[in-house]
């Protein structure tokens, strides 16, 4: 099971263009997305503790997104 409400998934499929969407294609994507989101935040932790912060603030994940 995900952490990610399936429903807002549902409809980002569909703004894409998707007319039909399959429950294990909704699933997947949020699969996918929480993995990219652990990626991501574990590198955006890294970078606000290399600037010896606690807290990660959005240019610790616009960083990240930018320099992959």
């Amino acid at each position: 099971m995900t952490e990610l409400p399936l429903a807002p998934l549902k409809r980002i499929l569909k703004n894409a263009g998707a007319t039909r969407i399959s429950d294990e294609a909704v699933e997947e994507l949020a699969k996918v997305l929480e993995q990219i989101g652990e990626d991501v935040g574990g590198e955006a932790v890294k970078y606000a503790k290399h600037a010896n912060r606690k807290t990660v603030k959005a240019n610790d994940i616009k960083f990240v997104i930018d320099n992959k």
